[in-house]
């Protein structure tokens, strides 16, 4: 049986979990068992996640099982194949629907991703980097180990982004490749590394604090334009944050740091509209429930969301979102913008596939950056990487 197909039974079976009624604030539905993938257990997405999903069974009995998952394709997969209903994504979820990097292989291309909700708190994604090193400022990185995670592109392209801030490409460092998030923290307490990007309150970062190296997050500040334009050529979604949670960060001492949306709770356009608007509808409504369970939870409130973004809501989180009466006509017309692009790149990608593309991997990246280039301008729409 095909992956489309198998998929297309197994949300019709989820479909047919749920009541004909509108789901409520005092009635929302959902299936008796969830599964959700996440970055590795002990990282805040992971946390979060099972923060969630135990207000899920509190409030609705449902189990929910999240699978620890070291990279990015690792954690679409799931999803993919119809085995899990969600996931709580990096900034990887958009080079999964710009199909890029990883995402620019023949198994892949670009994906029909949807976003639910997105926690946006205190932290920041930054460049954590060692205290041994002497480190100060991202230029001081020059020659340093910057670790790198095969198979996640996101991680991989915030670091060469931050240390663009400082004047840096990956030829002024050296670039360290690990198997997993996790082990590419372990690697830096083990001394095999000596930055590498991470949200400023996951746990690893915390455990190398307090390991002998000790561990801070070098600033970049947004007065610094000229580095905050090399900073956003290579990751677009990066905006100027003042964090004032993490290692070394309070309320009290602040630190600039680049950041987006994380975890980014996401999904399939294809997941049935009902399921995503009572998952999305429980978070809003129950909110108190799991806010203060685990560090960046706070960060899915309602106000904090970001509904103009990359990435385009599912139907059913704007139709909660509707509910809640902070859906507006500019979030609606970002939403068409942003399908619609993911319509032009699945157009340009199916058109690649029938056209007898190479078969090496390199070569084949190469004409889908040039399908896909050439697709975006035609359509008047950003390149974005090139």
């Amino acid at each position: 049986m095909g992956q489309l197909r198998l998929a297309s039974l197994i949300a019709a079976a989820v479909s047919a979990a749920f009541l004909a009624a509108p789901a409520t604030a005092q009635n929302i539905t959902l299936p008796k068992t969830l599964t959700f993938t996440a970055y590795d257990t002990g990282s805040s997405g992971f946390n979060i996640a099972v923060a969630v999903g135990k207000m899920y069974k509190d409030k609705h009995g449902t189990d929910v099982r999240v699978l620890p998952a070291g990279n990015d394709v690792a954690r679409l997969a799931p999803l993919k194949g119809g085995r899990a209903q969600a996931s709580y994504m990096g900034v990887g979820v958009y080079f999964g629907q710009e199909g890029m990097f990883e995402f620019g292989v023949k198994e892949w291309g670009p994906q029909a991703l949807r976003l639910i909700l997105a926690a946006n708190d205190c932290n920041a994604i930054g460049l954590g980097v060692a205290r041994d090193t002497g480190v100060k400022q991202i230029k001081d990185l020059k020659g340093k180990r910057i670790g790198m995670v095969v198979g996640s592109p996101a991680l991989n392209q915030n670091a060469l982004a931050i240390i663009a801030f400082g004047g840096l490409t990956k030829a002024d460092v050296k670039l360290v490749e690990f198997s997993s998030f996790g082990a590419m923290w372990k690697g830096l307490v083990n001394n095999e590394a000596d930055a590498a990007i991470a949200s400023t309150i996951t746990a690893q970062v915390k455990e190398v604090e307090t390991s002998p190296r000790g561990l801070l997050f070098p600033p970049t500040p947004a007065a610094d334009k000229a580095g905050w334009a090399r900073i956003q050529k290579i990751s677009p979604y990066y905006a100027p944050h003042t964090a004032t949670c993490g290692v070394g960060i309070s309320k009290e001492k602040p630190v600039e740091l680049p950041n987006y949306p994380y975890p980014i709770f996401s999904t399939y356009a294809s997941q049935p509209a009902d399921l995503v608007y009572a998952m999305a509808k429980s978070m809003i409504v129950n909110y108190d429930a799991y806010k203060d369970a685990t560090p960046g939870a706070a960060g899915l409130e309602l106000k904090r969301q970001l509904l103009k973004w990359a990435l385009p809501h599912h139907d059913g989180a704007v139709r909660a979102f509707k509910e809640a009466g902070v859906w507006k006509a500019e979030h609606e017309a970002n939403q068409a913008a942003l399908v619609k692009r993911q319509g032009v790149l699945e157009a340009a990608w199916t058109g690649l596939v029938k056209a007898n593309p190479p078969e090496d991997k390199d070569a084949f990246y190469k004409a889908w950056q040039t399908v896909r280039a050439a697709a975006l301008r035609k359509a008047g729409m950003e390149v974005i990487f090139e």
